[in-house]
């Protein structure tokens, strides 16, 4: 067995249980025997009480992590670069995070989930459980945990922020102003997973290339190029169009070398077929399970996949549908008509109030069309659940891209009144900005204070009492206190990055879409981009409970988001020049206005070919990739010969002894 180094034990799984009226002992009572068999499962466990419930905090050393790892047949990547089903034995053959650990935290989160709701009743009768006089009976083959928590004795189970690496993001990341850009990126994927460190380089990279347009808008608006400003801007298009086109891809290479330093593969979906048979991805029984449920007829298991994938597309088509033509009929008058109204109303007052007004009611069509799109994503035959996320985002995007977009387009291209057009953009990029991040990071605040304040009036009234101030001294109490890392909708599908993620695509549209009108609009999201980075990083390190990990390997639906805009961006621009040069509204196709046609197809010819010449895959993650596929081949080919020698050694000894 190899040595394996020991690593620091952190209490990473938080437990949340009522605390006991009853002082009398029970025999049987369900806490004792919850935390008896989390010390048996080999969690290290530690008991805090609260003000109002007890908590119950879990550990695990690495033997035990190791342990359901190799129950749950988790792949890990080896030191020749192969994934290969991890087994504790070999431990020292597995690479290690880049914090030294040698399980990442995803890993680490499904390995205690496994653990604690992997206790099971393996008895031959039923347990009574009593608490608090009430008795109820843990049934053979049942999961303790789930039993608690449909008893309600189980409040919450839920990730506990580890003291020391938080402390230390704190000082390096979250307080770390004076690098505008730089982040720890490795350090925020040993703590928080692959998904929100992927959030994090893609904002970092982003804001760093906003200075480049921001720099050539803040030139525009400061100096008067007086008759060489139509030239000057159709350059400015150019060059921030040529820059958006290459920060996409650009950012493609950056994802796979983040990839490739982490040690983590893309992953293959080839779960389409078991997953419609109830069989896991991971499981190396499906192929066999498939085989006996369909035989080794080709013919019938290649027409029960083509009707899965084409039911599948179907799904997704007619959900897609129904949202686009809502969108059109409900969403789309009620938008121009508001465009109108602010248009043609001269009052400041009634503007105020008017647009008082349309701010709730597109509150209500988001919640409602947000609504609609989760259940109807319930209904779609998608491979997994980053799929299913992707099919969400799509849908609630073309929500907020009707809301955000529709009433600039009019002011733009309808009215084409300028200075109206470049006050809604000032409003929308400054106000709406400013609120968002206001609203964002004092809302968790708020409802922390609320959580506190109720517990505390719940403790006051059962002690009869008003007097002497309630302090809550544990720090996992005040975790538990503080709201989750959730998304404004479909929080089973979608973690908090669906908002960040949707902000940063509806400022990326604003800027790019309106860019002739507007340059200075860069400088404002970069300045703007800047703050978020530490924002974000204190709203998830000091405001909300440590985020469940989800799996992502890249940004997913948003990418392709962003890239619509670009495309977007072209036409809207163009038209933009167009109207600038067509001062008489004729829209005569004059040798300008023939030459912004031109530069629009050329932009948009340079936006789809320049994928051939940008790699997606750097050269050197390549030839390390070739490097280990290689090593990998001379090792089991190595293995195999021996294996061969081995049993023909083994036949030549057995005949000789028959003889």
């Amino acid at each position: 067995m190899n040595v394996v180094e020991e690593e620091r034990i952190a209490f990473e799984i938080g437990v949340v249980v009522p605390k006991r009226n009853v002082k009398a002992e029970e025999e049987g009572y369900c806490v004792e025997v919850l935390v008896n068999e989390f010390k048996n499962v080999g969690l290290v466990v530690e008991r805090v009480p609260g003000v109002v419930d007890d908590f119950i905090k879990l550990a695990a050393p690495l033997e035990t992590l190791g342990r359901a790892a190799v129950e749950l047949q988790i792949k890990k990547r080896t030191q020749i670069g192969m994934d290969l089903q991890f087994e504790w034995e070999e431990v020292n053959a597995f690479v290690r995070q880049p914090d030294g650990s040698l399980f990442s935290w995803c890993e680490r989160f499904h390995c205690y989930r496994h653990l604690i709701y992997g206790i099971m009743n393996k008895s031959k009768s039923p347990v009574t459980l009593r608490f608090d006089g009430k008795e109820f009976y843990w049934e053979v083959g049942e999961c303790l945990l789930k039993k608690l928590e449909s008893q309600r004795i189980v409040k919450e189970v839920f990730p506990l922020h580890d003291e020391v690496k938080r402390k230390k993001l704190l000082h390096t990341w979250a307080l770390h102003w004076w690098d505008f850009t730089s982040q720890p990126i490795d350090e925020i994927y040993s703590y928080f997973g692959t998904k929100i460190a992927i959030y994090f380089a893609f904002l970092g990279m982003y804001t760093r290339w906003l200075l480049f347009p921001a720099t050539f808008g803040l030139i525009l608006q400061i100096f008067d190029f007086g008759s060489l400003q139509l030239l000057v801007l159709p350059l400015f298009f150019i060059s921030i169009t040529l820059w958006a086109i290459m920060f996409s891809q650009f950012w493609k290479r950056k994802n796979v070398a983040l990839l490739t330093r982490w040690q983590i593969s893309y992953p293959i979906r080839t779960d389409l077929g078991n997953r419609q048979l109830g069989m896991a991805w991971s499981s190396s029984q499906s192929s066999v399970e498939l085989m006996k449920k369909w035989g080794t007829d080709k013919t019938k298991e290649k027409e029960m996949f083509q009707r899965i994938e084409w039911f599948g597309r179907l799904l997704r088509f007619r959900n897609d549908a129904i949202i686009i033509v809502s969108i059109i009929c409900l969403q789309l008058p009620f938008e121009l008509a508001y465009a109108h109204l602010y248009e043609v109303i001269k009052s400041d007052i009634v503007k105020f109030g008017l647009t008082t007004i349309y701010l709730f009611a597109i509150q209500f069509f988001t919640k409602l069309g947000g609504k609609i799109s989760v259940k109807l994503i319930k209904c779609e035959n998608n491979e997994n659940t980053e799929t299913r996320a992707d099919s969400l985002v799509y849908k609630v995007f073309g929500l907020y891209f009707m809301q955000s977009y529709i009433g600039v387009f009019y002011h733009a291209l309808i009215h084409r009144n300028f200075l109206t057009l470049r006050t809604v953009l000032i409003q929308r990029l400054l106000v709406s900005e400013v609120l968002e991040n206001l609203v964002e990071n004092t809302l968790p605040y708020l409802k922390y204070s609320y959580k506190k304040f109720r517990v505390r009036s719940k403790k006051k009234r059962e002690k009869g009492s008003s007097t002497g101030k309630i302090h809550f001294t544990s720090r996992v109490e005040k975790e538990y206190l503080k709201p989750s890392y959730s998304a404004s909708i479909g929080v089973e599908l979608e973690d908090g990055l669906f908002d960040d993620f949707l902000e940063l695509a509806l400022q990326f549209g604003m800027i790019m879409m309106f860019a002739c009108a507007f340059p200075p609009a860069f400088a404002f999201a970069a300045v703007n981009n800047i703050t978020e980075i530490r924002t974000d990083a204190l709203k998830l390190l000091v405001m909300h409970k440590r985020p469940i990990p989800r799996v992502s390997t890249t940004i997913g639906a948003w990418l392709n988001i962003f890239q619509f805009l670009v495309v977007t961006s072209i036409c809207t621009n163009c038209a933009l020049l167009v109207w600038l040069y067509d001062h008489e509204g004729k829209w005569n196709i004059e040798p300008g206005l023939a030459a912004i046609l031109v530069m629009e197809h050329v932009l948009l010819l340079i936006k789809f070919g320049f994928s051939r010449l940008v790699p997606e895959e750097p050269a050197w993650v390549q030839a390390n990739r070739v490097k280990r596929a290689t090593e990998a081949e001379y090792m089991c080919s190595k293995q195999l010969l021996r294996n061969i020698s081995g049993d023909r050694a083994a036949g030549t000894s057995a005949v000789k002894k028959e003889e």
